[in-house]
């Protein structure tokens, strides 16, 4: 009896050699560089299945200063959206994919920032404003920002925004030394093109109307002399190599006092993710140490109007919004904004113990705040302690929206078909103290990601 080659006899050990499957066939094309970026970075702004709300009116010059929208919501104007998108004002977490159209709140600190916009447009164009927002994870910090933006826009201002500090480093760009700097300053060549590029598009039509006053002499190209500077900008974003030469003239101009011949209006200078350049970033220098991120010649334009060092001479204001969800541990920056902040709201609530027992009240008052002090067993960094020395920089506080608001976004979501409960006092009350007092992020969760 004979047996098959493929089935061993009883006794005997047998071995099966199985030809390994080709992994790397099934998954299909490898995704291209930059690929997965572009799609996590990927904003939606506009939602076709969604309602389209009967009867609400766009955001206008008109109504910023209007108390009576106050818990409404007022859609952003077709060309303010392509402004806000080249800015990369949007953001992937704020839900901007599931209403019809962009849209946003009229809430306490909007209409403030109305009033704020349309002072400085007036007798106190000169003046410049440096302010840090604040405030727990959701609470709106981002949204501020972008409202503020949305106003620049509406009012003629030059906006520039740099949509998140971290990009700056966290190692992914281009850098090399600046020459003739000490301590050496770095440069980053390609994000200032990119910079350069988002300037020109989204201020085209004021920059368009603005010439230069006088040609730069020390520029590595011939320069038209009659140039607009929206055109000016768009050759520093065509070579990363002149980048920061045109950046700088660029500037010069837009900082210059304003003529009648040659009018410069305010400026809005905004970030976000403000910690993570308050702190060494990943890049190295020659001796192999770690650069901190105030030696970026781009961060340094930023830090010195901020910190007040240098001020907008056409007026203007710098924003700066720091960041819950995605933050380094930068206890310097915890400190000083905390001191700051207890400066300015003498009647707030009191402080948590940032560095108990090292809290001491700097007034004689038995009402009085404390003032945060340093801890002596905590290292602080030089660089961000001498950032956040002049006590004219506002810290404010971005709380909850009010039981009105929070109504009025309520009933927003229910004409667009995204909440299908009746909008009652009851329901108010309840997603109101679910979300920690109204915190608009948390009231979305509620209202419209969670479903129980």
């Amino acid at each position: 009896m004979t047996t098959s080659k493929s089935t061993p006899q009883r006794g005997v050990k047998a071995l099966f050699l199985k030809r390994k499957k080709n992994v790397n066939a099934a998954k299909g094309r490898p995704p291209a560089p930059g690929e997965r970026k572009a799609l996590r970075k990927r904003i939606v702004l506009s939602n076709t299945n969604a309602l389209e709300v009967e009867g609400m009116q766009d955001f206008s010059v008109e109504s910023m200063t209007d108390m009576r929208l106050r818990g409404q919501v007022v859609g952003i104007p077709g060309p303010v959206v392509d402004q806000l998108r080249v800015v990369e004002a949007f953001k992937v977490s704020q839900g901007w994919g599931l209403v019809r159209k962009p849209s946003m709140l009229v809430r306490k600190e909007m209409v403030e920032y109305g009033k704020l916009f349309e002072a400085m447009s007036g007798e106190n164009s000169n003046k410049t404003i440096q302010r840090v927002l604040v405030g727990e994870k959701g609470s709106g910090k981002s949204m501020i920002l972008l409202q503020a933006m949305t106003m620049a826009f509406l009012k003629k201002w030059v906006v520039i925004n740099i949509p998140s500090a971290q990009d700056l480093t966290i190692g992914h760009t281009a850098y090399g030394p600046l020459p003739s700097t000490s301590p050496t300053q770095y440069v980053q060549k390609t994000y200032i093109s990119n910079l350069l590029s988002s300037i020109s598009r989204a201020n085209a039509p004021l920059l368009s109307t603005l010439t230069l006053s006088t040609p730069p002499p020390s520029l590595p190209i011939p320069i038209q002399p009659n140039i607009s500077l929206d055109r000016f900008a768009l050759l520093g974003a065509s070579d990363p190599e002149i980048a920061w030469p045109i950046f700088l003239a660029l500037w010069t101009e837009l900082t210059s006092p304003s003529t009648p011949e040659h009018p410069r209006p305010p400026i809005l200078m905004g970030i976000d993710d403000l910690g993570h350049i308050m702190k060494p970033t990943a890049y190295m220098s020659a001796d192999f140490k770690p650069i901190h991120a105030h030696n970026l010649v781009l961060v340094r334009w930023y830090i010195d109007y901020l910190s007040g060092a240098k001020q907008l001479p056409n007026g203007g204001l710098v924003l700066a919004a720091t960041s819950e969800s995605n933050h380094p541990f930068v206890p310097a920056l915890k400190l000083k904004l905390a001191q700051l902040e207890a400066r300015q709201n003498p009647t707030r609530p009191a402080l948590p113990a940032l560095t108990a027992p090292f809290l001491l009240a700097t007034t004689s008052s038995p009402h009085a705040d404390p003032i945060p002090q340093p801890d002596p067993f905590t290292n602080y960094d030089e660089h961000v302690m001498s950032c956040f020395a002049d006590e004219r920089i506002e810290v404010q506080r971005i709380k909850g929206l009010s039981r009105e608001e929070a109504r009025g976004l309520m009933e927003y979501w229910g004409k667009s078909g995204l909440l299908r409960q009746t909008v009652s006092e009851g329901l108010v009350g309840e997603k109101w103290t679910i979300s920690g007092g109204g915190v608009v992020g948390e009231l979305e969760r509620g209202c419209l990601r969670m479903r129980i």
